[in-house]
């Protein structure tokens, strides 16, 4: 037996026509020099319409790469909404790669149009030369444009067009996005997301298990666009009719601060390092009293931060997970019901708990399937409807494993789906033949109060072959000893854990999208370039605090 339900695909079309439709006046708020540019998502929708029959003009055809080099503003929404829906594909690139990424990346992708910011225009104009494949560049807004050689304004071509596009029908399998990963080893891989996957990633965050947008909401959408195209959440908002507040490259704590009092956002979305500093910039004085919740991703949360937003906001500070390939959003760390008020940052400060949608399980470095007592570690594995299969242009079997997506965080699951990591495969360190964790080491040295962030990697020990090294950035004002932070960690973790080097730096170096570059500390290290500092400590042996063997 067959059902008659209608076969309607799931396009992003559809996303668009709902949010311009039923949330019309919903609003996008872009954040601009001493101001705000504010439009309906009506508006919104109109230029898209018109945006798509100027992209159909230029020759931008089905499955066509458009690519973005643009921050988080209303045009890189309407390139969001237009560029998919027409049939062509979405293709964010990524503001912060070394220009040898960047022109890779979009070589690989076969870009055939960009559209950039005009402030962001000397930044491609130093690669322009090495891609082909782009016959078209379409600047919005003003800036230096002389190195682009010839180009297009933006407001020209939709002043040129008319609203009412036939958005096509496709199939719902088709690519609409694609982003690369930030290539900290090796050349980035790309991942190409479909309608369906987008669509359906869109309806899970939306859901009170995850983010939980609705158009009661505000959301302040600091996670980059270009990243994982901003976790989802410019879909999952237009989608639900939630007001969106851009703040382009207005992201330090100062501005975070005043945007967040001035537009008054309910829910915010950002790295650590992001809510680190917007703590680090509020005053007293500043009002973040509009915030309901703010999620925290891209890299493990410490838990130092999640209790200071408590204390000093008063709010949640929610942990989510997921990857580039996880489109990305798998498993959001709210608290399950019943839990004690004193216990519910123990889940918080967890990676997450699985979502609906998501499969996860963790398995052994001989691929066998451990069990999910909250004890046994291993790799965790990851499938479903918006989990890529494989990279774009590059099988790499080596990344995947009987269907299952293999994500190199390393770490252990419960029976009730919460998601515990300990360390990335490569960053964890093996002291002596047992594991050390250099995130549940850099949390401990984080809960220091005069520690502003901490990142340990692996350095080479003639006598245990590894050995944890810690890269300290002081709170401003503050000069923690090594000696004194060793004292701290005494009680904190197991006594062979402590580690013997430190390093004091003024900031610790991040990736593209904003997490510890813990490649480039290690290369630092090897060549001399880190000031390290050495502490001597009692004699210690690996197996101090190991359970007696039965």
């Amino acid at each position: 037996m067959r059902s008659t339900m209608q076969e309607v695909p799931l396009l992003i079309s559809s996303i668009l026509r709902h949010g311009q439709f039923v949330f019309g006046e919903k609003q996008v708020v872009t954040v601009e020099p001493g101001s705000y540019r504010t439009a309906t998502f009506a508006e919104v929708g109109e230029r898209a319409e018109r945006l798509a029959a100027a992209l159909r003009r230029l020759g931008v055809g089905p499955s066509d790469r458009v690519g973005t080099f643009c921050w988080n503003n209303q045009t890189h929404l309407e390139a969001y909404l237009a560029v998919p829906a027409m049939g062509a594909v979405l293709h964010t690139l990524n503001v912060r790669l070394f220009p040898d990424q960047l022109a890779y990346v979009v070589r690989h992708a076969e870009d055939k149009v960009v559209i950039v910011d005009g402030s962001l225009a000397p930044l491609l104009a130093r690669i322009v030369d090495d891609l082909p494949d782009v016959k078209r560049i379409i600047v919005s807004g003003g800036g230096d444009t002389s190195g682009l050689g010839e180009t297009l304004d933006y407001e020209q071509l939709l002043a040129a067009e008319e609203p009412g596009y036939t958005w096509p029908v496709l199939d719902e399998r088709d690519a609409a996005a694609m982003c690369y990963t930030s290539g900290t080893t090796g050349d980035p891989k790309g991942v190409v997301y479909s309608h369906r996957s987008t669509v359906l990633h869109s309806m899970a965050i939306t859901s009170a298990s995850a983010v939980g947008m609705t158009d009661h909401d505000r959301l302040l959408t600091i996670v980059p666009m270009f990243h994982a195209n901003a976790w989802g959440t410019p879909y999952a908002a237009y989608m639900a009719g939630t007001d969106m507040v851009m703040p382009q490259m207005f992201l330090q704590g100062e501005h975070l601060a005043r945007i967040i009092a001035e537009q008054r956002p309910t829910v915010a979305c950002g790295v650590p390092t992001i809510w680190n500093d917007l703590l680090r910039a509020a005053g007293p004085d500043i009002d973040l009293s509009s915030l309901r919740t703010v999620t925290a991703g891209g890299s493990a949360v410490p838990r130092a931060l999640i209790e200071a937003f408590e204390e000093r906001v008063g709010i949640p500070l929610t942990q989510g997970w997921g990857m580039t390939e996880t489109s990305p959003v798998a498993a959001v760390a709210i608290p399950p019901a019943g839990v004690p008020p004193h216990e519910e940052i123990d889940y918080r400060a967890k990676a997450g708990r699985v979502i609906f949608g998501v499969e996860v399980r963790v398995v052994d470095p001989d691929g066998r399937i451990l069990p999910n007592d909250g004890e046994s570690v291993g790799e965790f594995e990851v499938r479903g409807p918006w989990v890529t299969g494989a990279y774009y242009k590059n099988p790499d079997p080596d990344r995947f494993h009987d269907g299952w997506l293999r994500t190199g965080d390393v770490g252990a699951l419960d029976p009730s789906g919460y998601m515990t990591i300990s360390d990335r495969t490569k960053d964890v360190i093996k002291s002596g033949g047992e594991w050390i964790s250099s995130v549940d080491l850099e949390n401990e040295v984080m809960a220091h109060p005069d520690v502003f962030e901490a990142a340990v990697v692996a350095v080479p020990d003639p006598k245990w072959q590894e050995r944890p090294l810690v890269c300290v950035v002081p709170v401003p004002g503050k000069k923690p000893s090594a000696e004194e932070l060793v004292e701290f960690l005494q009680g904190r973790v197991a006594r062979w854990w402590i580690p013997e080097r430190w390093a004091f730096v003024d900031e610790v170096p991040k990736t593209s999208v904003g997490k510890f570059d813990k490649k480039l500390l290690r290369a630092q290290h090897a060549d001399h370039e880190l000031e390290v500092v050495t502490v001597d400590l009692p004699p210690a042996d690996v197996t101090v605090d190991l359970p007696p063997a039965e």
